[in-house]
């Protein structure tokens, strides 16, 4: 009677899913270079970023390394090399960005600190050169002189 109920029989699976698939390939152990290899390797970098297949395998023949080998190492530092520049622009665009915030406050702090000069409409009218004498940002225990007009 329970049969009839379940159109389909259900076999559960025992076991991690992917338990019956392949076993994965061991994963390669790290390459070491000498240095002198690495050397080799980091002056042609300098001089050349990217290399052509034909010069790839003559570097590789010099240095006593597969093709791939050469191939990859390339490829690994052309990312360091980009990962380096980036961060040394960000530094310098952020020191840029301090240098003109600098530049900003001492030009505004020059600004205030200078004399302004009298404008010939206000030295003829005394409200105006009242207002024009006016600096509030200067600090309370700063004296203004008495302003006197000129009328």
């Amino acid at each position: 009677a329970a049969a009839a109920l379940t159109p389909f029989t259900v076999t559960r699976r025992i076991g991690h899913p992917y338990q019956n698939r392949t076993p994965p390939k061991r994963k390669k152990p790290r390459t070491s270079f000498s240095r002198v290899q690495i050397c080799e390797l980091e002056k042609r970098f300098h001089r050349q970023k990217y290399l052509a297949s034909a010069e790839r395998a003559a570097l590789a023949k010099s240095l006593k390394m597969t093709d791939a080998q050469v191939k990859t190492w390339f490829q690994n530092r052309r990312t360091k090399w980009r990962r380096q520049t980036a961060e040394e622009r960000e530094a310098e665009r952020q020191q840029a960005s301090r240098l003109m915030l600098q530049l900003q406050h001492d030009a505004f702090q020059k600004s205030l600190n200078e004399s302004m000069q009298p404008d010939p409409l206000c030295l003829h009218n005394s409200s105006l050169f009242a207002l024009q004498n006016l600096q509030p940002w200067e600090e309370e225990s700063a004296k203004m002189p008495p302003v006197t007009s000129l009328v």
